[in-house]
């Protein structure tokens, strides 16, 4: 047999005079062709007998060989490989056990190494490098490499291990598990034998079996120091197979699944990689496309890095296409990806880009969370729970946040807090582009109609209802239930931006009907904080009533509209809309209407000066109130026209009034917006009596109420004539914490 050192040598001598000729150093070819700096000086020394087929193949593209060069360097590799020896007379030894001597007698001496060459332009992840470092520390470390697709798990685990001072010493493998791929898994054998071929056991002792080929990989890696690269795996159930025994080794996966599995059965420490910071991104785009170029263009790039959501895999195909049209600016770049029905097909070069590995993602998930994601893709908000992913998906809240939990582990959808999951753009926009029921978005634009009428409900009992539901409404399978008040003001300020875009999402789609009511529903929010700008929501649902010729749903959103304008400083505007607004509920007999809009008049009245004339108005809201039995808006009426009375200096009046109010009976331990100001009056007139003790109690218990209502304007209101009559420290405090709040709320 032939024992292969000459031609190692010969090799090796081939190898270092195309590297010279070249002009590459050892690190510098080590890098292009992903093999270690150690394992290319072994070859060129001739201490290495033959790499294998793949390390070749790497070596002359590095080297940029031609298919001539690259065949003679194989053949002079192949003949450092050994042969078996063969002996009709010698005893072979089992399978599952190579020889009396033990596993170690079928290695070889040098270290095997199947990585992939390091990734060229990776840049930033310094956090998740550190991680990584941490979770292979240890014994036997299992590490869980976990990421939507994208994100760039694969480059930065090959980053990590050429660049690992510390790593493992007896060899480095690796496998392509192709867990999200469309050519198909290798089986866990396939997988085993490369894994033994590379540790130096010859094929015809390697076992046929599954079983009997991981006990040998375990039994080879049992006192060794390896690193185990696996690389795209599915699920748990692929990975064990194929992990090595031992305490020594290191084993990583990737993967775009959590497997909480090998968290359970082998302890493995997850490392979650996320998309890039803006200015990674932008780094990112610097590596590929050249320093300059993207620094001409500072704000362009950090746009399409926006653009790109900090995807790497997206960046590249950015940078790709720049590459390749180095007259185009970054700026008509980011132009053309702003356009959203367009951003996906431009994130895709050939087979690979954004939409196709969401593809092969979604491709390993079970049929009906597919249509599930697909729906998801239609919610117009920017998070999501599980009643209105039921509402999507036209199923219930149990089953829908088990798919939205299996959604969450593929990295499709994120849970940035319990119970709130949210899509990455890029993961929205496929979404969309798949097929999903025509219903779909009506079916959640109800939801939230039905939800935010519950929490009415339990922020203002005994309120009216503002209207009707629509003809054609889709009731939800579940709606979310409110124990108290707090539940729903707690519901309301983390679900104000989803309604905000629901309405823009049911103008959109020209659903007049549902996009004035999902407003009109919001009112509670709207009184509470009365200045955060909502007149432009409020113009978009009065032109949908319009649209929608209801003329009971313009009279109450003009009513709110001008009593916005009127809190806003822009009275006359206010007037036409509230003057209307008493004019069309008359005309339609809504006399709850009339006189809501007759209360808010009298504010717009009393702003420009017209006291008498807003207590005249508040008077007329009474006697409707009464003629129809409504307590509620007789006592909203009286509380109007104390206000009115007290600015005038009217003050026995203005006592005697909001007294009145105050003895008006209301749900027990509740706390109501009318009240806290009713009681606010009262102190007023107290201290303008001359009553100065019971005015300032009177004003301190309107605020203290206001305070664990969380109504800021109340406790404004209060406060400031509080600080007239008591200017302690204590009273300052909280009256500019009050006010802190309101005016820094966006």
């Amino acid at each position: 047999m032939h024992d292969g050192t000459s031609s190692g040598r010969n090799f090796g001598q081939r190898l270092r005079a195309l590297r010279v000729n070249a002009g590459l150093s050892q690190e510098a070819l080590s890098h292009e062709a992903g093999v270690s700096v150690r394992a290319l000086a072994d070859m060129e020394r001739g201490r290495t007998r033959g790499p294998q087929r793949r390390t070749v193949r790497a070596l002359a593209d590095a080297l940029g060989l031609d298919g001539a060069g690259a065949d003679e360097l194989e053949e002079a590799a192949s003949l450092g490989r050994p042969r078996p020896c063969r002996s009709a007379d010698a005893a072979q030894p089992s399978a599952a056990q190579p020889s009396a001597a033990g596993p170690a007698a079928a290695m070889t001496t040098r270290a095997p190494d199947l990585l992939p060459r390091a990734p060229r332009g990776f840049h930033g992840r310094a956090s998740e490098l550190a991680a990584l470092t941490r979770a292979t520390v240890g014994e036997a470390p299992l590490c869980l490499v976990v990421g939507p697709a994208g994100v760039g798990k694969t480059a930065l685990v090959l980053h990590w291990a050429h660049r690992d001072p510390a790593g493992p010493t007896d060899g480095r493998l690796y496998a392509d598990l192709r867990g999200f791929s469309g050519m198909g898994e290798p089986a866990a054998v396939e997988v085993l034998r490369e894994f033994l071929a590379a540790l130096g056991v010859p094929q015809e002792r390697i076992p046929e079996s599954e079983n009997g080929a991981a006990a040998l990989f375990r039994s080879l890696a049992a006192d060794r120091r390896l690193l185990v690269v696996l690389d795209n795996a599915r699920d748990s159930e692929q990975v064990r197979p194929l992990l090595p025994g031992g305490d020594r080794c290191v084993t990583v996966v990737t993967s775009r699944h959590r497997l909480p599995g090998l968290i359970v059965s082998d302890s493995a420490r997850p490392v979650a990689v996320d998309v890039l910071a803006p200015p990674d991104g932008t780094a990112l785009l610097a590596r590929v496309l050249g320093a300059r170029r993207v620094h001409a263009e500072p704000a362009a790039a950090l746009r399409l890095a926006e653009l790109c959501g900090g995807l790497p895999l997206a960046l590249r195909v950015v940078a790709a296409r720049l590459a390749g049209r180095p007259d185009w600016s970054l700026d008509s770049m980011a132009a053309e990806l702003s356009d959203r029905t367009r951003r996906l097909s431009l994130l895709d070069l050939e087979d690979t880009g954004v939409r196709a590995a969401l593809h092969l993602t979604l491709q390993q998930l079970p049929a009906h969370l597919s249509g599930v994601f697909a729906h998801l893709g239609r919610h117009p908000g920017t998070h999501v729970d599980r009643y209105a992913a039921a509402a999507l998906a036209d199923t219930d809240p149990m089953a829908a946040e088990s798919a939205l939990e299996q959604l969450a582990a593929a990295h499709l959808l994120t849970e940035t807090a319990p119970g709130r999951w949210v899509m990455h753009d890029l993961v929205r926009l496929y979404a969309r582009s798949l097929d999903a029921h025509p219903d779909t978005l009506k079916r959640v634009l109800d939801h939230y109609i039905a939800t935010a009428i519950g929490a009415v409900a339990a922020a203002e009992p005994g309120s009216e209802d503002c209207f009707p539901l629509p003809s054609d409404f889709l009731p939800p399978a579940a709606v979310r239930r409110f124990d108290d008040r707090s539940a729903a003001v707690a519901w309301y300020a983390a679900e104000r931006d989803n309604l905000t875009r629901a309405v823009a999402a049911a103008d959109a789609a020209l659903l007049h009907d549902r996009t004035w009511r999902i407003v009109m529903t919001m009112w509670p929010l709207i009184v509470w904080r009365v200045r955060d700008g909502w007149a432009p929501l409020l113009q978009t649902a009065l032109t949908a009533t319009r649209a929608d010729a209801d003329e009971h749903g313009e009279a109450r959103v003009l009513n709110v509209l001008g009593w916005v304008l009127t809190e806003e400083d822009r009275t006359p505007e206010a007037l036409v809309h509230l003057e209307a607004a008493s004019t069309l509920a008359a005309r339609a007999g809504d006399a709850f209407a009339e006189a809501n809009a007759l209360i808010v008049l009298a504010m717009a009245q009393a702003s420009l000066g017209g006291l008498e004339e807003a207590a005249h108005s508040c008077d007329r809201a009474a006697g409707l109130a009464r003629r129809i039995g409504d307590r509620r808006m007789e006592r909203l009426a009286v509380q109007h026209l104390a206000r009115h009375q007290a600015d005038a200096g009217h003050w026995q009046q203005a006592l005697a009034t909001a007294t009145h109010a105050l003895a008006f009976e209301r749900p027990p331990g509740t706390t109501d917006i009318p009240h806290v100001l009713l009681l606010a009056i009262k102190g007023e007139a107290l201290l303008g009596l001359g009553r100065r003790a019971e005015g300032i109690t009177q004003l301190d218990l309107a605020a203290r109420e206001a305070e664990s209502a969380g109504y800021d304007d109340g406790v404004v209101r209060a406060l400031t004539a509080l600080l007239r009559a008591s200017a302690s420290p204590d009273v300052r405090a909280r009256y500019d914490a009050a006010l802190a709040r309101l005016t820094t709320r966006t």
